[in-house]
C-alpha cells in the first residue's frame, strides 16, 4: 500500500527587493520581477504602482484567485472575470504627519463574473470569499471596512 503523499500547509514565502532609487524598489518572487515606484510628482519614475496601490492589486488577484478555486469546487467555474478595487486612504502615515492605525479604510472590491452557477452556490462562493482569501483577510482584521460587490452575469 502506498502512503499519500501529505501537502505542506505552511510554507515559506520570500520575496527579495534591490532599491535602485528613493521611490523605486525592483521586486524577484520566485522567477518573476515586478517594478514598485512612485509617480514623478512624489519623486518616482513611475515605472510600477506604487507601494499602496500594490497593495491593492494583491487584493483583486488574490480575491479572482480563490473565487474561482471556491466556484470549482462547487462545481461552478467563472469566465469574464474582472475585479476592480477602490479605497479610500489615510495619507497621514505616508506623509509622516502621525500614525494612522487604519491606512485603507473602505476598501470596495467590485467583482464582475459570468457563470451558470445558481443563486445558492454563488451564495456559498460570496460567504467563502472573505474566509479564504488572505489579502482580504489581513485587511479585514487591520481594521479595514473591506465590501466585496458581485455583478454575476449569466451566459
Amino acid at each position: 500500500m502506498m502512503a499519500e503523499a501529505k501537502v505542506k500547509t505552511v510554507v515559506k514565502l520570500r520575496v527579495e527587493g534591490t532599491c535602485p532609487t528613493h521611490a523605486r524598489t525592483d521586486i524577484l518572487a520566485r522567477d518573476t520581477e515586478l517594478t514598485i515606484d512612485e509617480p514623478k510628482e512624489r519623486g518616482g519614475t513611475n515605472l510600477g504602482p506604487s507601494p499602496t496601490e500594490t497593495m491593492l492589486a494583491a487584493l483583486a488577484g488574490c480575491t479572482s484567485v480563490i473565487s474561482q478555486k471556491i466556484a470549482h469546487k462547487h462545481g461552478a467555474e467563472f469566465s469574464n472575470v474582472s475585479v476592480d478595487v477602490v479605497s479610500t486612504f489615510d495619507r497621514r502615515g505616508v506623509t509622516l504627519q502621525e500614525e494612522v492605525d487604519v491606512p485603507f479604510e473602505d476598501v470596495q472590491v467590485m467583482i464582475e463574473v459570468t457563470t451558470d452557477a445558481d443563486d445558492a452556490t454563488m451564495d456559498r462562493i460570496k460567504t467563502e470569499l472573505p474566509m479564504f482569501c488572505p489579502v482580504s483577510k489581513v485587511m479585514r482584521q487591520s481594521g479595514s471596512n473591506v465590501t466585496d460587490v458581485w455583478t454575476v452575469n449569466r451566459p
